[in-house]
């Protein structure tokens, strides 16, 4: 019988008026019953935040510090649960870069977290005088989560909201909200009464937040069109915001590319998290003279990566995670091959039950198809043809997404001065999606504001008052 879950508001878990159905993607079946907040719920959980605000700023930082390492040890020491809740909500398998891959690097970037510090700065110190520099807590930060990462997003949000002396209402997605609802009520171990509360349901909630005057900030993860949303609604109260939204990466790959070294990172670059990844390849621009080797490698390479359920062991992707989104591959999909596409492998769903949708890599994709103008998100990588590399930057920036990119050649230099004049938050060189806890990562153009990770991420978490003398 599906095991119904709460909202967690001020240490403790709260019941909900009503449920509603979380399923299985690989399968269709409903696995758990989630708490649907009311608006009441979410006032109650915001003043629950307002209250345990002044207590946990004034906190020692020590303290704050040992709390988010507390964390760390909770996650890890519950691994197993909540790695099999994401499996079950999201479709991603178990093993590999996986679900207990996410909790684990949810642990390690907890972690590393607790590590930052955020020093005064001292601007003048002298005969005239002395001025300094100090980050002070914002407020109750409201965190919206999306359903690709739902345990790792939430930590990215959460915790140097926490480090930095904030305290949070967390709303992770309708689609996968278990996790993290359970996430949140195995962490009130670490924390005081309020710090951290949690609260699910529909869209309506999310806006709620946005618009709520007890909230000081949002931090959000998701769509560039909902990003706006919640930036226009986030206006009449000046809410700080940080928004990480939709990328449409480009990869660009050399005539000089060690291919041998480069086709296991290009496929993963595009196919982590089944292409669920927002720093994902999502369009990749292949130099004429190895244009057809690229493809007949990836295509190699796609053969012995199994789609399946994500609890099976021999599973190395799973679902895509929601009918919408199913629907929005299958179209692209659609399209492009209508409009000269080749589907070298995949190219339709799969027979049987649940959302399985095979890995799709098409060759002669072109820029103007929606498929390489629009990010899938999901398992379909289109590959383009290029002869100048100057025209293939040019394309490759012609796009209103700037979260990520990367170059690919043997030439580092050369690689390392084409990826400076990308377009985007993030270049790699090589590789492709590394994000790493202390390298700052955001978006330019219409993928996002501010940036997260590292010192300058949690900085975003903090007001600056200079203080004179």
């Amino acid at each position: 019988m599906p095991q119904s879950y709460n909202l967690v508001i001020d240490g403790r878990t709260a019941q909900a008026s009503r449920h509603f159905d979380v399923t299985n993607p690989a399968n269709g079946t409903v696995f758990a019953h989630c708490p649907a907040a009311t608006a009441a719920d979410l006032d109650a959980a915001v003043a629950a935040a307002r209250r345990a605000f002044p207590g946990w700023a004034a906190t020692p930082d020590a303290q704050r510090k040992a709390a988010v390492n507390a964390m760390a040890d909770i996650i890890e020491a519950n691994l197993a649960e909540l790695a099999e809740l994401v499996t079950l909500e999201q479709g991603k398998p178990l093993g590999g870069m996986g679900s207990q891959w996410e909790i684990g690097g949810a642990a390690a970037w907890t972690r590393y977290t607790a590590s930052l510090d955020l020093p005064v700065e001292t601007i003048q110190d002298d005969a005239a005088g002395k001025v300094t520099l100090h980050r002070k807590p914002i407020g109750v930060v409201g965190s919206i989560t999306p359903w690709n990462f739902p345990v790792m997003i939430a930590i990215w949000h959460i915790m140097p909201a926490i480090r930095a002396g904030n305290t949070v209402v967390l709303k992770p997605s309708p689609y996968t909200p278990i996790a993290t609802l359970r996430l949140a009520e195995l962490l009130q171990a670490a924390l005081p009464p309020g710090v951290l509360n949690a609260v699910a349901g529909e869209d309506e909630i999310g806006r709620a937040m946005s618009v709520h005057p007890g909230i000081d900030k949002i931090v959000f993860t998701g769509s560039t069109r909902t990003g706006k949303r919640v930036m226009a609604s986030a206006a009449d109260t000046l809410k700080r915001l940080t928004l990480e939204l939709g990328g449409n990466d480009a990869a660009i790959v050399l005539p000089d590319t060690d291919l041998d070294a480069a086709t296991e990172k290009l496929f993963w670059g595009a196919f982590i998290n089944n292409g669920q990844t927002c720093a994902a390849i999502k369009r990749l621009y292949v130099h004429d003279s190895i244009y057809d080797e690229v493809c007949k490698r990836l295509v190699a390479y796609a053969a012995n990566v199994k789609v399946g359920d994500g609890r099976n062991a021999d599973s190395v992707l799973g679902t895509v995670q929601n009918r919408m989104q199913f629907d929005r591959v299958r179209t692209l999909v659609d399209a492009a091959i209508a409009d000269g596409a080749q589907a070298l492998c995949g190219g339709a769903p799969m027979e049987g039950e649940g959302l399985f949708y095979p890995v799709t890599i098409l060759a002669e994709a072109k820029d103007g198809m929606a498929i390489v103008d629009e990010e899938q998100f999901g398992p379909a990588l289109p590959i383009i043809r290029y002869s100048d590399v100057e025209d293939a930057l040019a394309r490759a920036n012609d796009n209103p997404s700037g979260l990520g990119g990367s170059i690919w050649s043997g030439d580092i230099d050369k690689a390392a001065a084409l990826a400076s004049r990308l377009e985007c938050g993030s270049a790699w060189i090589n590789s492709h999606s590394m994000v790493r806890p202390d390298a700052p990562f955001g978006g330019v153009k219409q993928s996002g504001i501010g940036v997260e990770f590292g010192a300058l991420g949690l900085a975003e978490f903090t007001t600056v008052q200079v203080i004179h003398r």
